[in-house]
């Protein structure tokens, strides 16, 4: 066995490719080495810098260390989705072509039978295998979903290069036979909003600045400390009411609807100063 050489690890995988027949098969896959041929090409990694190894319905590069990872995550989200969309508008229901694709980085080594070896690599084909990559896929319109290494967000992803938006990119944690495995998917989290903020409130007016609402009319006031209810309030004996004074210009006064028709008591020049008796006599006065 060769010794370990660090590696960019590429993976490509198509959907649902056991459910073609022959024919179907045969042909998803020379478009997936066209496609990955394209890309890498865009990429500006020749032949001379990768290695292919065939899985039938999926194929794994290793990649120089040497050539430019960001110039393949640019390609991977632009190209990709781009001769995927060539294709698919042309191709029949059953030829349909949608690819799942992980990009990571380690050290992998040779064996004797031309096999690669390496847990940098089995973490990848985990990622690439895992559930929440295949949700994001079938919740995609582009026929695309990209997934990256820890490694590869932390030394590429997260520093914004041009044609690599960082926050399209988002943590998540995929279940494997090794563990956990933290990873980054470009894209929506599948059964996840980007949005987590509340929907629908009603922001209460002056609420931040210290102010507080008027009390709604049909609803109880509250009770200040030490204030009584409004029933005992009512229940109180009032006070005897202060002498009132009322002026009359002629016509027929009256109060709230009730006609002065009673006792009336200190007429002098119109003006009404003693007790007034509504609708009636009342008795007589003190």
């Amino acid at each position: 066995m060769t010794d370990p050489v660090s590696r960019t690890i590429l993976l490509l995988d198509i959907e649902k490719y056991s459910d073609r027949d022959d024919i179907e098969q045969a042909y998803l896959r020379r478009m997936l080495y066209d496609v990955a041929d394209r890309t890498l090409e865009r990429a500006g990694i020749d032949e001379r810098l990768r290695l292919r190894a065939d899985r039938g319905d999926s194929v794994m590069e290793l990649i120089d260390a040497n050539a430019s990872v960001t110039a393949l995550l640019r390609a991977l989200l632009t190209e990709v989705p781009t001769q995927l969309h060539a294709v698919n508008r042309m191709a029949s229901s059953s030829a349909q072509i949608r690819l799942r694709g992980v990009v990571a980085t380690g050290y992998v080594a040779v064996d004797e039978h031309d096999g690669w070896v390496g847990s940098d690599l089995n973490h990848a084909c985990r990622l690439l295998d895992a559930q929440l990559l295949r949700a994001a896929l079938r919740e995609r319109r582009d026929d695309f979903a990209l997934c990256v290494s820890e490694s590869v967000h932390t030394g590429i992803v997260r520093h914004g290069h041009a044609g690599i938006p960082a926050e399209d990119f988002h943590a998540v944690t995929v279940d494997s036979k090794n563990g956990p495995l933290r990873a980054w998917l470009h894209g929506p989290v599948p059964g996840a909003g980007d949005d987590h903020s509340e929907k629908g409130g009603t922001s209460v007016p002056g609420a931040g600045s210290g102010e507080r609402p008027a009390p709604r009319r049909d609803r109880p006031e509250a009770q200040a400390p030490g204030s009584q209810a409004p029933e005992a309030r009512a229940a109180r004996p009032s006070a005897p009411p202060a002498g009132a004074v009322f002026h009359f210009d002629g016509g027929a006064p009256t109060f709230g609807g009730s006609l002065v028709g009673g006792d009336q008591h200190g007429v002098s020049g119109g003006q009404v100063t003693g007790d007034v008796h509504l609708g009636g006599s009342g008795g007589e006065s003190a």
